[in-house]
This record gives C-alpha cells, sequence and structure tokens, in this order.
C-alpha cells in the first residue's frame, strides 16, 4: 500500500505586512519624540523684572550660573573663579560666537556675583552680559 505523502511548502515570511509596520513605528516613535535643548543639573530660583526684555540672539548663550550656595558653574560643569577666567579668556581668544549669560540665583551672594562680573571684565569680557530672570506675574 503506497500512501501519498503531501508535500509541505517551506514556509515564508511577508515581508510587506512587516515593513508596513516597521513604517508606522518609526513614524510614532519620531511624532512622540520631544526635542529639548539639555538642562544642566542646576535649579536656582531666578529674581523677578518688570523691565527685562528678551534677547533677539538665536543662538543658545554659554550659561555663567551662581547657586545660592556660593557655586559657579560654566554651562553645567562647576567651576572656581579662579579656573574662570581662563575658560573665559579661551573662549574670548577662540572668538566664540555664543553669547554669555549670567544666571544667579536670587539669594545668592552679592559679593560672590561681584566677584564673577569682575572675573568676566578682567578675561576680556566686552559688551552686555545677558541676564535671566523671571517675569512678573501680573
Amino acid at each position: 500500500m503506497k500512501f501519498y505523502t503531501r508535500q509541505r511548502r517551506m514556509p515564508q515570511v511577508i515581508i510587506v505586512s512587516l515593513i508596513d509596520v516597521f513604517v508606522i513605528l518609526l513614524i510614532f516613535v519620531i511624532v512622540t519624540t520631544t526635542f529639548k535643548r539639555d538642562q544642566p543639573a542646576v535649579t536656582i530660583a531666578l529674581p523677578e523684572s518688570k523691565t527685562a526684555t528678551a534677547s533677539d540672539t538665536a543662538e543658545e548663550p554659554v550659561m555663567l550660573t551662581i547657586t545660592p550656595d556660593d557655586k559657579v558653574y560654566l554651562d553645567a560643569d562647576e567651576i572656581t573663579l579662579e579656573a574662570l577666567k581662563p575658560a573665559i579668556e579661551k573662549m574670548v581668544r577662540e572668538n566664540s560666537k555664543r553669547p554669555l549669560a549670567l544666571n544667579a540665583d536670587k539669594k545668592a551672594p552679592f559679593g560672590t556675583v561681584i566677584r564673577v562680573i569682575d572675573v568676566l571684565r578682567e578675561a576680556g569680557v566686552k559688551g552686555n552680559l545677558s541676564a535671566f530672570m523671571e517675569t512678573l506675574k501680573k
């Protein structure tokens, strides 16, 4: 007796439908991704101002932050006042197009703010120094 053995087909993966699924997943990931700039790890309470105006420069400024506990940060890196002057001089020498902005907590010691401004002037920073502050809510 001879039994008929049916030949099995090789299993196939339907690629076209997989491509559709991957495209939908890619679109979902792109749409749900938020594009934010990195915020430094320093949290401070900014002083308020009634007469402050928004900056019209499109470039991201180099943030010079002074915290209430008397620490100074250049962007997100902690820096001493002695090391601040060479770092700023290097920026001035390289003719960096990024503006410099002072970001001091309202409880930061005033003496530290003045020393930082003196270091900036000694390092050759000329012109206006932007300062970040909270806008007063009416």
